[in-house]
């Protein structure tokens, strides 16, 4: 068995491999919370593009010669033809904040046109509940109702169906009209 200086030398040792492994399990602790983080702020602010999509989908909806009819595309709500002087409901087609890029899925109008947008991503979002009012109905769309053998409906898991961005979609409807059933009916 070692003694002295020998024997001290192994348990610094040790004690170094320890400490290592220690600082490595913070290290990946920290960037899990960082990603999270990230993609939590990146869910935001797809709130937020999405918000703007819709109104300014309202205000050309609501103004112009032909008022009442959607746009056809995005490029109408930066500059609308309509008018005879520059007309713009929307600053900029922003960027989808969880694809990177500025392509949005349409979401079409029964009346021709497109009356919202969603993400083109496939990704899970994290946020499922506590939406605001007009964005309630994320939260319905990340549960699927399913008849078990009792007869009676209840929620399955999100997993079974897939629940991605694109079911968040920003969709503008004046008020007063009727509201379409859910694609999960």
């Amino acid at each position: 068995m070692p003694t002295g200086r020998r024997a001290q030398a192994g348990f610094t040792y040790i004690g170094l491999l320890l400490l290592v492994a220690l600082f490595g399990l913070a290290s990946v602790g920290a960037a899990r919370i960082l990603a999270s983080t990230e993609r939590a702020e990146r869910e935001t602010e797809l709130l937020f593009v999405g918000e703007q999509f819709r109104l300014a989908i309202r205000s050309y909806l609501q103004s112009g010669v032909s008022a009442g009819q959607y746009p056809k595309t995005l490029d109408d709500l930066l500059l609308d033809q309509r008018y005879a002087t520059r007309q713009r409901h929307l600053r900029k087609i922003f960027v989808d904040p969880v694809t990177g890029k500025a392509e949005w899925g349409l979401v079409p109008a029964p009346e021709g046109g497109f009356m919202g947008v969603h993400s083109l991503s496939e990704r899970e979002p994290m946020k499922r509940a506590n939406f605001e009012p007009r964005d309630a109905n994320f939260a319905a769309a990340a549960q699927v109702p399913q008849a078990p053998a009792g007869g009676s409906t209840q929620a399955v898991a999100l997993d079974a169906r897939g629940y991605s961005y694109r079911d968040w979609q920003f969709v503008y409807r004046p008020p007063g009209a009727a509201t379409p059933r859910s694609p999960l009916m």
